[in-house]
């Protein structure tokens, strides 16, 4: 089988560079240079020149605060470019799994998200995510939509690597303490997904109901949570940080009020994840398990 990855250098498709590699698939990893996308053409051709039996699209625009001074740009990438992937892939029988976010609900509740919960975007990035899903539900041929939430890894930017730095150059530094979610580690979401695919090939080849690889003719779509256990602030997520790279820096507790943002985020974003575990027997690590894994792989780098 040949798996697309679209947005192969972002932290994402950079962990499922390295989990793929046990894979009796052949994996094809691509970023907008090579696979744009937001053009038409350059999908249609790709796809049919490679022949590609499964779409994972990592492709998104991500710089939330950024967004609302670009919102343009995050709709074109997100929403639009989804919406061509979508159609295309849906157009050549292309099964898809598409990676969604957190930032789709509101977070006026105290109470995990289920799939099924209505989304209701606070900002830009969250509407135009929130609008990806709504194409591939539309367009796709097969689909999985995966919403995770508090992305990190050892690869690019994010939370994780920003306050390592922070920590080290200053003496105390000030963290949002009144939003909540779950961090996830990219290689764990990596992990889940080649089991997501190694499940639905084998459903297929026992005959057995596949949402992807099904050989019957209808469309087929399904949403899942994804993220690590556990329930934690900012705040927290930045001590555990602290406290696990031995750095000597403290953190302060601060409101979102205090915290100046040109996004709005959702005071709790937690997601119940019941459904993915269920269906796909996939066991899911405690966050701070994961986070100390990934700082003691941070800590090796440098």
């Amino acid at each position: 089988m040949k798996i697309l990855i679209t947005g192969a250098n972002g932290q994402l498709g950079n962990e499922l560079k390295l989990s793929s590699k046990l894979s009796d698939d052949k994996f094809i990893f691509t970023d907008v240079d090579k696979f744009d996308i937001t053009n038409k053409n350059m999908i249609k051709n790709f796809l049919k020149k490679n022949k590609i039996n499964l779409i994972v699209n990592c492709a998104s625009y991500t710089a939330v605060d950024h967004a609302e001074k670009e919102p343009k740009l995050a709709q074109k990438i997100n929403s639009f470019g989804t919406k061509n992937l979508s159609v295309i892939s849906g157009n050549l029988s292309i099964p898809l799994i598409h990676i969604s976010t957190d930032f789709i609900f509101d977070g006026n509740t105290d109470i995990p998200y289920k799939e099924y919960d209505k989304g209701n975007p606070l900002s830009v990035y969250g509407m135009t995510k929130f609008e990806s899903e709504e194409r591939v539900a539309k367009y796709s041929f097969r689909s999985i939509i995966i919403r995770t939430s508090w992305m990190y890894s050892t690869f690019g930017n994010n939370f994780v690597k920003t306050m390592i730095k922070l920590g080290n150059e200053k003496k105390s530094i000030k963290v949002v303490s009144d939003q909540y979610g779950s961090p996830t580690y990219a290689k764990d979401l990596a992990d889940a997904i080649l089991k997501i695919v190694v499940f639905e090939k084998d459903a297929t080849a026992k005959n057995k109901d596949s949402i992807l690889f099904s050989t019957d003719t209808n469309k087929k779509h399904q949403i899942y949570h994804y993220s690590n256990k556990g329930t934690v602030t900012w705040f927290e997520f930045a001590k555990a940080i602290m406290d696990i790279g031995n750095i000597n820096c403290e953190v302060l507790p601060i409101t979102t009020e205090e915290y100046k943002m040109l996004a709005m985020r959702p005071k709790f974003s937690v997601m119940n994840t019941e459904k993915i575990r269920k269906n796909y027997n996939i066991s899911i690590h405690f966050w701070k398990d994961s986070l100390k894994e990934c700082i003691k792989k941070i800590n090796h780098k440098v």
